[in-house]
């Protein structure tokens, strides 16, 4: 008999050693640190609340965030590893590494640009305005204007620009610059004029060193100014956290839409964003984001293609890409719809149901 409790309680012993160690695992896989590439716009805000909000940690997941000049510059580190995810711009950067048969592709909305309001413009130096030498796209012509990265989409919003005022590619001076180093640019007159995204943008305008001429979305609606990139990691033997990653993004970019009324950052959770904005990010003056136009992000992550497509045909007339690797080819959908039918659709909350 004592036997038999001896055996029963050696057994007891192993089972609870299992399950401490599969706790123990749990635990492990909840620290799983992801590595994820930043432009410095607030169109990084989706990333800064899914892990504020703990969306990131409910998924197993910790973000660390490591800033770019531009998306075009994330490539190669996605395509060896050290990078998982990425958001910014499509770049003929990305068509190229995925004709070299690097495992690459945009997975969801990051930033379109919209008619009715938008985060990103046409700036022009302000004396040049006051001066009256800039007053229509067509005094664009022989001004320096700054692109945030060579074969990035914002060379593609450049020359919708450019068009409006009959002029094309090479009428200007493009000077490559990221958009935390544009406002210094302006003020020392390196520059002429520039498509800053917010929070460049008011940084120019309130400095009074430039002056929004007009908004993108004004003269290219819809084009989809930002993604979300994965690199080989996620999709090749990480599928799960990908999975995992999209689902906490989507949740972020549906409370970042909950913040967001009549364009502005004055929505029901706008006071939690602006809070974890000014924690993420060097500006730290609340009004500032509340002076700030907020980027359009879809909430189910969809991206406009379209806009996609015709910035691919500006990189083939551009011969940045040879045109053998179409726009479906670049992008995955699935992430998305599997985190879809996990989330379900969108619903917009009312001030009434945020707990103070």
């Amino acid at each position: 008999m004592h036997k038999r409790l001896r055996r029963i309680a050696v057994i007891l012993t192993i089972v609870a050693a299992s399950v401490a160690g599969a706790g123990f695992a749990q635990s492990v896989r909840a620290e799983t640190t992801v590595h994820v590439g930043l432009t410095n716009s607030t169109t990084d805000a989706p990333f800064f609340i899914a892990e504020e909000k703990g969306y990131f940690k409910e998924a197993g997941l910790h973000a660390e965030f490591v800033p770019f000049a531009s998306a075009a510059k994330m490539v190669p580190s996605l395509g060896i590893g050290e990078l998982d995810a990425a958001g910014g711009a499509a770049s003929s950067a990305l068509y190229n590494a995925v004709e070299r048969g690097i495992d690459i592709k945009v997975i969801a909305d990051k930033a379109h640009h919209q008619s009715d309001f938008d985060h990103a413009g046409l700036v022009v130096r302000k004396d040049l305005i006051d001066g009256g030498k800039f007053k229509s796209y067509s005094d664009l012509r022989g001004l320096r204007v700054a692109v945030s990265g060579k074969g990035s989409s914002d060379e593609s919003v450049l020359n919708e620009a450019l068009k409006a005022g009959a002029l094309k590619w090479g009428d200007v001076t493009v000077e490559y610059m990221g958009f935390a180093e544009q406002p210094a640019a302006y003020a020392n007159g390196a520059i002429d004029a520039g498509i800053p995204a917010e929070p460049a943008l008011t940084t120019v305008v309130k400095a009074g060193t430039g002056v929004l001429f007009a908004r993108v979305g004004a003269f290219y609606p819809m084009q989809q100014g930002g993604v979300l990139i994965y690199g080989v990691n996620f999709l090749d033997h990480g599928r799960d956290v990908g999975e995992k990653f999209v689902e906490a993004y989507i949740r972020a970019v549906r409370f970042y839409n909950d913040a967001i009324l009549n364009g502005t950052l004055t929505g029901p959770t706008a006071p939690e964003v602006i809070s974890i904005l000014t924690k993420y990010t060097p500006i730290k003056d609340p009004n500032f984001f509340r002076a700030t136009t907020p980027p359009a992000i879809n909430p189910d992550g969809v991206l406009n293609l379209e806009g996609m497509r015709k910035d691919w045909e500006f990189f083939k007339d551009m011969k940045e890409i040879d045109g053998t690797v179409p726009v479906d080819r670049v992008v995955d959908l699935s992430f998305v719809k599997d985190a879809l039918k996990v989330l379900g659709p969108y619903h917009p909350i009312k001030s009434s149901q945020i707990t103070r």
